[in-house]
């Protein structure tokens, strides 16, 4: 099952159990990304049901999602079902990108973040969060043993159990993001941790 299909089949019911699984901080990580971002025309890439919307404000959100089912559940004026890796705009389009819990779950990051810096203007910022392992052997180990446990049982809340295993693998399927974001054709300007063991990361990318 791609995760295309995944995310569809779970639309309704993502954003809650998110919330119950960060302890409500969900929210709180997502803000701390757009806190960076310009005002003006923002891409919310992989946008979903629009959980980020309040909190990009009075940004023109361009809402995208390969998921037309997350969309048709997104708020934003303006919604395109489209893929990171070959996003359908113009280039240099966007004052800013933001991304939350999408990019282990992308087909090509490295073709995603080239198109991020296609559509990004002159000094475009991109504010990614996302999920993974945390840095210390120990940590990964603890929590690679928290979530095989944790995940399951809360899709059976849901009925998608194995919608819930298919995260718990995806949280260790990528490098960490000092390595992961360091050869983006932008500007890694910082990273930072959150959550319990540091397993939610945040990315600022500016593009020169």
């Amino acid at each position: 099952m791609s995760s295309r299909e995944i995310f569809s089949r779970i639309a309704r019911r993502y954003d809650r159990l998110n919330r119950i699984l960060s302890l409500g901080r969900d929210d709180d990580w997502r803000r701390s990304a757009i806190a960076h971002l310009p005002r003006g025309r923002i891409l919310d890439l992989g946008a979903g049901t629009g959980a980020a919307n309040p909190d990009l404000g009075e940004r023109k959100i361009v809402a995208l999602d390969p998921a037309p089912e997350m969309l048709s559940l997104n708020s934003a004026t303006l919604r395109v079902v489209g893929k990171g890796e070959r996003l359908p705009f113009p280039n240099e389009s966007f004052d800013g990108v933001f991304s939350a819990y999408v990019f282990r779950n992308l087909e090509s990051v490295g073709d995603t973040l080239d198109e991020i810096a296609r559509v990004l203007r002159q000094g475009g910022v991109a504010a990614i969060v996302d999920l993974g392992r945390p840095e210390s052997k120990a940590k990964r180990a603890l929590h690679r043993m928290g979530t095989a446990v944790v995940l399951p049982v809360a899709g059976a809340t849901i009925g998608a159990v194995a919608e819930y295993r298919y995260l718990h693998r995806s949280l260790g399927s990528l490098p960490q993001p000092q390595v992961l974001y360091a050869e983006a054709p932008l500007t890694l300007e910082r990273v930072w941790r959150m959550g319990p063991l540091g397993f939610v990361y945040g990315v600022i990318l500016r593009k020169p």
